[in-house]
């Protein structure tokens, strides 16, 4: 499941509902972007929300 490194942000389900109420199933996907972030001195590349991104939680690599 793709989640954020950092809060865990997942994606949340819910239902479309229609004029007529039908429902059908549907996701919330959250604002994931791939980040080059420094972790215990090395460098890889996670998931992270763009929410945490913004918080200055992820210590952006050059």
């Amino acid at each position: 499941m793709r989640h954020c490194a950092y809060c865990k942000k997942h994606p949340s389900v819910g239902n479309n509902v229609s004029h007529a109420n039908n429902k059908t199933k549907r996701r919330w996907n959250p604002n994931l972007q791939e980040v080059r972030a420094e972790i215990n001195g090395n460098v890889q590349r996670i998931l992270v929300c763009t929410r945490c991104i913004r918080a200055g939680k992820v210590k952006k690599s050059a």
